[in-house]
C-alpha cells in the first residue's frame, strides 16, 4: 500500500509500460477496475465515474507511463476560479458567463446550482424539451434558473430582461454561452445595468497548482481544456481538437452567423495556428483561401466572437515609434500550434489574457494585453497595460536566457515597469544588472492570481 498526497491511500502495481492496475482504493468501497490492467483513458473514465457519484474530497489515480506520474482530480477543482464571484454577483444582478465551448461553463453552473439544492433549475436551448418550454414561456418555479446556450435564441435578451424585471430579487438568473454574450444581442432589448459579464478561461498553472516542469509540459502539450488535459493522452487530445473544430463550425457558427462557405472557414481555422507569433497578414491569408479581404476579416472576427482566437494589438506611446495597425493572434487551444516556441508563446498569451479578463470582470480595472513592435522592427511579445499605463513587459523564449535587445530597449524607455524574459527551460532564475528578470515559464505563471 502506498500513501500519496495528504494520506489518501492507493494501492497499485505496474503491469506494463503503458498500463497500470488500481488494486485497492479503500474509501471508494471497491476498486474501480476489479484488478484488471487498464489504459490511460479507461483509468481516467473509471475515476471520473466514481468521482461524480460519491461525496469524497478527492481521487488520486496513476496514469500509465514510464515515470509513473500521478494525476490528481480534486473535488475542489470543480469550484473554478470564478465560482465565488458568480455567487456574489447573483445577489445583485443576473450573471452571464461567456467563454470557449467546452471550457467548463456548464460544469461551473451546475456546481453553483448545488448551493440552491432543489430550488435550482437548468434549461438548455440545445435540448428540445427545454427549447419548447422556453418558446412557450413555461419556466420552473425556482430560486435560481440557469439558461445554457440561450444566446442562440434570437429574442433571448428580451426573454431574460422580462424575467429579471419581474422576478428579481426573488429569483436569480445565470446565463452561460460559448460565444460573446455581449455581442449576440440581435437587436433585442437593452440589458444595461442588469447583469455582470464574466469570462471563463481554460485551466492554468495557478488553477491546477502545478509545481513541476513535467506537469507544466503536460499542460503545454495537451492544452488547457479540461477534457483533453485530464485525459492525459496526445492521441485523445488531437482527436478532441479535430472534433471541437468541426462542431464549432457546423453547430455554433452555423447557428449564429449568416456564413455560407463553412468549408473555407474551417480551412482558415486549420491555417491560422501556423501563423501564431508573428503579425497576422489577412492579405496573405485571403490569397491562400482565395477569398477577398473583407471576407477574411469578417471570418476572423467571427472566430473571435466564438472564442476560438483572440487578437493582441500593438502597444503605442509617445516615447516609442510603434506600429499602429498590425496585430498578432493566438488560440485558446494552444495545443493546435505545432511549432514548440510558438506554442509556448501562445500558452503564455492565454494565461496573461485570463489574468487581464479576471481583473476587468472582478475588479473593474481597465486591462489590455498588447505587444510592442516599432518601425525599426524591434519587437517584444507582450505588454500588460493597466488603466492606460504599462504594468508589465514580457519577452518569451524557448531556451535563450539572455534578454533580447528589444526587451532591453523597451525597458530603458520604461525603467519603472517590471520587465521579464520567460524561458521554457531554465535552471536558475536571475536578474540582470539593468533590472530585467529572467524566469522559467512555470515560476512566472505560478505567481499569477489565476
Amino acid at each position: 500500500m502506498s500513501i500519496l498526497s495528504g494520506g489518501v491511500p492507493i494501492g497499485y502495481r505496474q503491469t506494463g509500460e503503458r498500463a497500470l492496475t488500481a488494486i485497492d482504493i479503500r474509501w471508494l468501497h471497491s476498486a474501480a477496475t476489479d484488478g484488471r490492467p487498464i489504459s490511460r483513458m479507461s483509468c481516467y473514465a473509471s475515476a471520473i465515474n466514481f468521482f461524480t457519484s460519491i461525496e469524497k474530497s478527492c481521487i488520486l489515480f496513476l496514469v500509465g507511463c514510464k515515470n509513473l506520474e500521478v494525476l490528481r482530480l480534486d473535488k475542489s477543482n470543480k469550484n473554478r476560479y470564478l465560482t465565488s464571484q458568480v455567487v456574489e454577483d447573483l445577489e445583485r444582478k443576473m450573471v452571464f458567463i461567456g467563454g470557449p465551448r467546452q471550457v467548463g461553463k456548464t460544469t461551473l453552473a451546475k456546481e453553483i446550482m448545488k448551493k440552491w439544492g432543489k430550488t435550482a433549475a437548468y434549461m438548455n436551448w440545445d435540448r428540445s424539451i427545454d427549447r419548447d418550454k422556453i418558446l412557450k414561456n413555461q419556466f420552473p418555479d425556482a430560486k435560481l434558473i440557469v439558461f445554457d446556450e440561450i444566446h442562440k435564441y434570437r429574442r433571448w435578451r428580451g426573454l431574460v430582461k422580462g424575467l429579471f424585471d419581474h422576478l428579481h430579487p426573488h429569483v436569480k438568473i445565470l446565463v452561460t454561452g460559448s460565444a460573446r454574450l455581449d455581442y449576440y444581442r440581435f437587436g433585442g432589448d437593452s440589458l444595461q445595468g442588469r447583469y455582470h459579464y464574466l469570462r471563463l478561461h481554460t485551466l492554468s498553472v495557478k488553477e491546477l497548482s502545478l509545481k513541476t516542469q513535467t506537469a507544466f509540459e503536460q499542460l503545454l502539450r495537451l492544452g488547457g481544456f479540461p477534457e483533453p488535459y485530464f485525459a492525459n493522452s496526445d492521441r485523445f487530445a488531437k482527436r478532441w481538437s479535430r472534433e471541437y473544430r468541426q462542431r464549432l463550425v457546423r453547430e455554433d457558427l452555423a447557428s449564429l452567423e449568416a456564413t455560407q462557405n463553412l468549408d473555407k472557414v474551417e480551412l482558415m481555422m486549420i491555417r491560422l495556428p501556423d501563423l501564431v507569433g508573428s503579425p497576422l497578414s489577412l492579405n496573405s491569408l485571403r490569397e491562400d483561401l482565395e477569398i477577398n479581404y473583407a471576407t477574411a476579416k469578417k471570418w476572423f472576427s467571427i472566430l473571435e466572437r466564438l472564442y476560438h482566437v483572440f487578437k493582441v494589438l500593438p502597444f503605442g506611446s509617445s516615447k516609442i515609434k510603434a506600429v499602429k495597425k498590425e496585430y498578432k493572434h493566438y488560440h485558446f487551444d494552444w495545443s493546435l500550434v505545432v511549432d514548440p516556441g510558438a506554442r509556448f508563446e501562445n500558452l503564455i498569451a492565454c494565461h496573461l489574457l485570463k489574468w487581464c479578463h479576471w481583473l476587468e470582470d472582478t475588479e473593474g480595472d481597465d486591462m489590455e494585453l498588447r505587444y510592442f513592435r516599432d518601425i525599426e522592427k524591434r519587437e517584444v511579445d507582450f505588454v500588460i497595460v493597466k488603466n492606460r499605463k504599462p504594468e508589465l513587459i514580457i519577452e518569451v523564449k524557448s531556451s535563450d536566457k539572455n534578454p533580447t535587445l528589444a526587451l532591453k530597449y523597451l525597458h530603458a524607455k520604461f525603467p519603472n515597469v517590471r520587465a521579464v524574459q520567460l524561458c521554457l527551460h531554465l535552471d536558475e532564475p536571475f536578474r540582470t544588472n539593468d533590472g530585467i528578470e529572467v524566469l522559467s515559464g512555470l515560476d512566472f505563471l505560478s505567481q499569477l492570481p489565476v
